[in-house]
């Protein structure tokens, strides 16, 4: 999993946590969820952040595969409530797309 590291910010702001990616944990959920290669997924670089994402690939966070029990390909249903309420996959909480999939479930 992710190390949480606490950066010291300016005099009067609360601290800032900093995850520390694991390298392990990514390669886990692609053997595991079996990411096909030609997806070509990829895990962050040195320095980088979930917002340095190249053109054409998205962020998804380890939460979402571990906690959610999300899935790749989408259902259609998941792809269909995110078109019609205009919103990507990477803005939705973790709690969001629990919703989003009791929802589903329950339909």
């Amino acid at each position: 999993m992710a190390e949480e590291e606490v950066v010291p910010v300016e005099e009067g702001a609360g601290p800032i946590l900093v995850l520390k990616w694991d390298q392990d944990l990514f390669e886990l959920i692609v053997r595991g969820f079996q990411f096909p290669a030609g997806w070509d997924a990829r895990d962050l670089q040195q320095g980088q952040t979930t917002a340095d994402a190249p053109p054409g690939y998205i962020t998804l966070f380890a939460d979402f595969f571990i906690d959610d029990n999300f899935r790749l390909p989408a259902t259609h249903f998941m792809v269909a409530m995110l078109h019609f309420y205009g919103f990507h996959i990477s803005q939705l909480s973790l709690m969001g797309k629990v919703r989003i999939h009791h929802f589903e479930f329950i339909c």
